[in-house]
């Protein structure tokens, strides 16, 4: 069983990059002019890394040559500016474009996931991120994962409840349930954002505000459980996406403004631009948790174990990739007979 605490920020971190990656493609689909894009795209932080450093082997390069693996990270940083090392990626979400369907498909990598970090053995993926920023982070999801991802999107947490307040809100229908577990996130929830905002007296078709919008998202321990919750993020960030284009070039020119300086990425600006003859085309067409079997274990700290790391691999790319008979690398399977030694938890 995860541990309920450990998790309780998953759902907004994970949430965010989501709604922030869309907003960058909405601002190209409204129909701006290149040199308008340009200057939007620009106010995005950039970073250049180094491709070697990430790990990605020859076998993955082939076979993943269809698709376009992005890495999204939500870092616990509370500063816009500092998006370094000594963050730990609390949301961690492999975007898989396939080129030729557009179609787009999301996995959901777990925080404490016990995974083989270079330099640092066996640790909790999201410590990747704070011992060596996005190129470690990257480097792990490809060598546990055998991905071949070259590209990330980072945010920090804080800024969802924000943009959603900049649209006014979002209509979303809640249930009695949701209701209650909604009203028990809004504190924490803002606390984390700084923002402040009433609990819901009643369920029905809703307005809801940034926070409340965010607690909705972060809904775990309903029938349903983390299946659920991944349905409720696509029913925020839908919604969102919607709202966004009800508004004016004014209101829209505000609300990038706002928020684009809030994304830290590798993508470059002509590299985004590129991407809009084609973005009409990208549909959203479902959403994973992985790793999909899961054991806790207490040493030093919670962990998730993966059961097997082998077998959990194998099923990723069967379910993402549609590689029916797929088998391992030799890294990946090496790993996981390392974690299997660790822990003793073999199935």
């Amino acid at each position: 069983m995860r541990n309920r605490e450990k998790k309780k920020n998953r759902g907004l971190k994970i949430f965010g990059i989501i709604v922030l990656v869309l907003i960058i493609i909405l601002v190209a689909i409204i129909g701006f002019t290149y040199f308008f894009v340009t200057s939007k795209l620009n106010k995005i932080q950039k970073v250049d890394i180094d491709i070697s450093q990430l790990d990605i082997s020859e076998e993955a390069e082939q076979n993943l040559s269809g698709y376009r693996n992005i890495a999204l990270f939500a870092i616990d940083s509370r500063s816009n500016e500092d998006y370094g090392r000594g963050n730990r990626s609390d949301g961690i979400i492999i975007a898989s474009i396939n080129n030729d369907t557009k179609e787009v498909r999301l996995a959901s990598v777990y925080r404490d996931t016990y995974v083989q970090i270079e330099g640092h053995g066996l640790d909790k993926i999201t410590h990747a991120y704070s011992y060596g920023e996005a190129p470690l982070a990257i480097s792990t999801l490809n060598t546990n994962l055998d991905l071949n991802i070259k590209e990330f999107v980072t945010v920090n947490f804080d800024a969802v409840a924000e943009a959603i307040n900049e649209l006014g809100g979002v209509t979303i229908t809640v249930d009695s349930q949701e209701v209650n577990y909604i009203n028990q996130y809004i504190k924490e929830t803002s606390s984390v954002t700084g923002i402040t905002t009433n609990q819901l007296s009643a369920p029905g078709t809703l307005t809801l505000d940034g926070v409340q919008a965010v607690a909705y998202a972060r809904i775990r321990y309903t029938e349903g459980g983390d299946y659920k919750r991944a349905e409720r993020m696509r029913t925020v960030v839908e919604a969102t996406f919607n709202k966004l284009k009800t508004k004016s070039l004014t209101e829209i020119n505000s609300f990038v403004d706002n928020i684009l300086p809030k994304i830290y990425t590798n993508i470059s600006t002509n590299d985004m631009i590129a991407m809009i003859p084609d973005l009409t085309k990208y549909k959203v067409s479902d959403s994973i948790g992985w790793p999909y079997e899961i054991r806790g274990i207490t040493m030093s700290a919670w962990y998730g174990i993966p059961v097997t790391l082998e077998s959990n691999v194998t099923r990723l790319h069967q379910e993402l990739f549609g590689e029916q008979n797929y088998i391992p690398s030799e890294t990946a399977k090496n790993i996981s007979n390392q974690i299997v030694t660790k822990t003793g938890y073999s199935n």
